[in-house]
């Protein structure tokens, strides 16, 4: 019980600072307001963060609790490739209704240089633990190639993710991030699909 509570109190800390660092940027959003919304004390703030700036690597905390949801508004028939692009036009929906584009590129940034733990890597994050569930799944069922190995798979469908991420920062937003991932992922992943899986003559799934 203490455990759940305790990361409650953190989720509570880091859904606030994201939900005030779009609504008002980071730089005008002080730790007392993000106290604040999120109802806790100032004491559980620094229980946790040392400071505004350790809140940035909690980008991959939201990205994960997004993930939680989505596992359970996905439909019991989807195949194992709907239920990837699912996910993926869902976070990416999310990450331009919700996520400020800088703090996002300051996040991959920061996540080049770090000599620490790298966030968006570690594959104990609910991100990975359900895309190996998917993919195992897939390759169980014939849809997926058992050529390549599942965590080859899963780290193919990550860097696919975070190419994509990198290039809507790079490019200033110009573009829709989910439309743009919508039209190339599924010519990307087609790779994913064992020969007896229908394709069209594109590569694309249909």
């Amino acid at each position: 019980m203490a455990k759940k509570t305790a990361r409650n109190t953190r989720g509570k800390i880091v859904s606030a600072a994201w939900e005030l660092f779009y609504e008002q940027g980071y730089e005008h959003t002080t730790v007392e307001e993000i106290i604040d919304l999120s109802c806790t004390s100032k004491g559980s703030f620094y229980h946790y963060f040392d400071g505004k700036d350790a809140l940035l690597s909690t980008l991959s905390d939201l990205f994960d609790e997004k993930y939680e949801a989505l596992q359970e508004s996905m439909a019991p028939g989807m195949t194992a490739m709907e239920q990837l692009l699912f996910l993926n036009r869902e976070l990416f929906a999310m990450i331009e209704s919700s996520v400020s584009m800088d703090l996002l590129a300051r996040l991959l940034s920061t996540q080049l240089v770090t000599s620490g733990e790298k966030h968006l890597l570690n594959h104990k994050r609910t991100y990975y633990r359900l895309l190996r569930r998917i993919i195992s799944a897939g390759q169980a069922s014939g849809e997926f190639s058992s050529d390549r190995s599942v965590n080859s798979m899963v780290k193919l469908y990550a860097l696919s993710e975070r190419a994509l991420m990198y290039d809507w920062c790079l490019c200033g937003g110009e573009y829709s991030l989910r439309d743009y991932s919508s039209q190339v992922l599924p010519t990307f992943l087609s790779g994913f699909l064992s020969d007896s899986s229908p394709k069209d003559r594109t590569g694309e799934i249909y």
